[in-house]
C-alpha cells in the first residue's frame, strides 16, 4: 500500500529528540506510523566553544550562462579548493556562481531528490507600501555608509547541511553565540535558516521530535532567486574541536554536489491533486469551550494578572495521496506576495511549510522593524462590501483593544533593548488576499548588534499568539492545550553576519508520510 500524507495545520484562535540509530518508524495515537528513515548530518555547531571560527571568506566564480554551467564551475572549484586545501583548524567558505537567466527556487528544489538530506526555502516578504515612512533608516549599516554590498534575494532554497544547530534545551545565548561564530559581516549571504519551538520547555510530540527545541542550517547547495538572475551557491564549514575535519567536510560536500541537479522541475501552482480521507480537529468543540470559558473567568477574576490569552486549534488531515512540500509550498506563493512562505525540514523528518503574513523582526545592522498584527476580518465580495468590513474592524473597539496591547507590548519591549522607537503607522488595514488584518510597524536602533538575541527573546512570543502577560498566558496554554504546538507560532527564519529575519510561524503545516500499520 502506498503511503498517504498527514498534514498537521495550527490554526490560532481568539496552539526529547529519539535516537535516529534503528527507529525507522514512530507509533502515532491512531495506530498509523511516522516514516523516519535513519540518516547523519555534518556537524552540531552547538557542542562549539566560544569565539568566531578562524576563517570567514566568500568567493565569486564567472557569471554562467545557465545552471548547468553553474554546477560544472562549483564541483571544479571545490576540487581545486581540495587540491590547495586551507590551513586553518575552523572555517567556513562560501563560493557562488551568478547566473545570468532568472530561475524559480522552489522549482530547482523541486528537482533535489535526494530525501535523506535536509532542505529548506525561504522567501522574502515584499516591501509594504509605507515602510519608507518609518523614520529609522534601513539602509545605514550603523557607521554612516548606505551602501548595499550584496543584492537581496527574492527566494533562497538549499539542501544538504554544511553544519547545523539543534538542541533539546531552550534556544540561548550560548547557543545564539554558536550560530553567530560561523557567520559574518563580510560574508552576508551565509545565512543559517531554522526554526524555533514555540515552547521549548513543553514536551515535544512525536511528529516534532526531529526538529527539537529549535534547528538551523546552513545549507551545503544553496539556488538564490534574485530580481534580474540567480546564484548558485555551495558552502563548506569545518571545525577541529567539533571533530569534523576539512577532509570530512570536503567529501561530504563533493558527494552532495554530485547528486545536485542543474535542472528544474515544474511544480503545481494551481491546486492540489488529493482527497481528504480523515479530518480531526484537535480539540473537539466541548473542550475548546471549557477553555474558553476557564480563560474568561481568569481574565475577570482577581486571582491572575491575565489579560489575554490565544487558544490554538490543530486539524489533522489525512489525504489520499502523499502531498509535496514543494507543490503545496508554491500553491500558498501563487497567492503570498505580501506574505513570508517558508519549508524547514531537517534530514527524513516531516516539513514545516507556511505562508505567514506576520514580521516578528529584521535586522540591518542597528536598525530593527517589527510590527503588531492583530484582529481579524474576512475580505468582502465586492469592493464597497471590502471597505465597509475594513471600517468595521478599524472602529470595533473589541478589536482595537486587542490589537492595542500587541502594539504596546512591542514597543515597550522595543524601548528596553533599543533607541528611537518609531511607531508608524499606530494603526492601519492589512489586507491579504483573503483576510484583513489591523497592523501597525515599528522602528528602532540596537545600542549593539549583539543585542539581536535580546530582541528575539523579547519579542517570542508576541502577545497576537500568545497572550498577555507572557508567562500567564504560555502557562494557560500549557494547562488546556492538549496538542503540541511545536514550531507552530514560533521564530521562522534566519540569521546573518550582518542581516537577520524573522517570521511568526502562523498559518503553517507540518507534513510527514504515514505507513500503515504491520507495513
Amino acid at each position: 500500500m502506498s503511503p498517504s500524507s498527514s498534514l498537521y495545520s495550527g490554526r490560532l484562535l481568539s496552539s526529547r529528540p529519539a535516537s535516529k540509530g534503528l527507529v525507522r518508524r514512530l507509533l502515532n495515537h491512531d495506530g498509523s506510523r511516522w516514516v523516519r528513515p535513519s540518516c547523519s548530518l555534518s556537524m552540531n555547531g552547538c557542542a562549539a566553544g566560544v569565539g568566531a571560527v578562524t576563517m570567514h571568506e566568500t568567493r565569486v566564480l564567472p557569471a554562467a550562462s545557465a545552471p548547468q554551467e553553474a554546477v560544472g564551475q562549483l564541483r571544479a572549484a571545490v576540487a581545486a579548493l581540495n587540491a590547495d586545501p586551507p590551513v586553518s583548524s575552523s572555517g567556513i567558505i562560501r563560493i557562488e556562481v551568478p547566473i545570468r537567466q532568472r530561475g524559480d527556487a522552489i522549482e530547482w528544489l523541486h528537482a533535489q531528490r535526494q530525501s535523506s538530506l535536509p532542505r529548506c526555502f525561504f522567501s522574502a516578504r515584499a516591501p509594504l507600501p509605507d515602510t519608507p515612512a518609518l523614520a529609522v533608516g534601513i539602509s545605514s549599516n550603523g557607521n554612516g555608509s548606505h551602501k548595499e554590498q550584496w543584492e537581496q534575494p527574492v527566494s533562497v532554497a538549499g539542501v544538504g547541511s554544511a553544519v547545523f544547530f539543534r538542541g533539546t534545551d531552550p534556544f540561548s545565548l550560548r547557543d545564539w553565540r554558536a550560530i553567530k561564530r560561523f557567520l559574518s559581516r563580510d560574508c552576508p549571504l551565509i545565512r543559517a535558516y531554522g526554526a524555533i519551538r514555540f515552547d521549548a520547555s513543553s514536551d515535544a510530540s512525536v511528529e516534532w521530535e526531529d526538529y527539537g527545541a529549535f534547528y538551523f542550517v546552513v545549507p551545503q547547495v544553496e539556488f538564490s532567486e534574485l530580481e534580474e538572475g540567480s546564484v548558485l551557491a555551495t558552502t563548506i564549514a569545518w571545525d577541529d574541536s567539533l571533530s569534523w575535519t576539512w577532509q570530512s567536510a570536503v567529501e561530504e560536500l563533493q558527494s552532495t554536489l554530485h547528486e545536485i541537479s542543474p535542472c528544474s522541475v515544474k511544480v503545481n501552482r494551481s491546486t492540489l491533486q488529493t482527497a481528504i480521507v480523515n479530518l480531526n480537529h484537535v480539540p473537539t468543540k466541548a473542550s475548546w469551550d471549557l477553555a474558553v470559558t476557564q480563560a474568561l473567568r481568569m481574565i475577570k477574576g482577581s486571582q491572575t494578572e491575565l489579560v489575554k490569552v490565544v487558544l490554538a486549534r490543530c486539524s489533522r488531515y489525512i489525504t489520499d495521496t502523499c502531498i509535496d512540500p514543494l507543490e503545496l509550498l508554491a500553491c500558498l506563493k501563487v497567492e503570498g506576495q505580501n506574505a513570508y512562505q517558508f519549508c524547514i525540514q531537517p534530514p527524513d523528518a516531516p516539513a514545516f511549510v507556511g505562508n505567514s503574513p506576520e514580521q516578528l523582526f529584521h535586522r540591518k545592522y542597528l536598525n530593527i522593524s517589527s510590527e503588531a498584527l492583530a484582529g481579524t476580518r474576512a475580505r468582502g465580495k465586492t469592493r464597497a462590501d471590502d471597505f465597509q468590513i475594513g471600517q468595521e474592524l478599524l472602529l470595533s473597539i473589541k478589536e482595537d483593544t486587542e490589537f492595542t496591547i500587541v502594539r504596546e507590548s512591542i514597543k515597550k519591549k522595543l524601548e528596553m533593548i533599543c533607541d528611537e522607537v518609531v511607531v508608524n503607522p499606530s494603526k492601519a488595514l492589512r489586507k491579504l488576499p483573503r483576510v484583513q488584518h489591523l497592523s501597525a510597524q515599528l522602528a528602532a536602533r540596537l545600542r549593539n548588534e549583539d543585542d539581536e538575541f535580546d530582541i528575539l527573546n523579547a519579542l517570542h512570543p508576541s502577545p497576537a499568539v500568545c497572550g498577555l502577560p507572557t508567562e500567564e498566558a504560555r502557562q494557560f496554554i500549557r494547562d488546556y492545550e492538549i496538542f503540541d504546538r511545536g514550531m507552530y507560532a514560533g521564530p521562522v527564519g534566519w540569521f546573518g553576519g550582518a542581516e537577520s529575519e524573522f517570521a511568526v510561524g502562523i498559518r503553517s503545516a507540518l507534513l510527514g508520510k504515514l505507513s500503515c500499520p504491520g507495513i
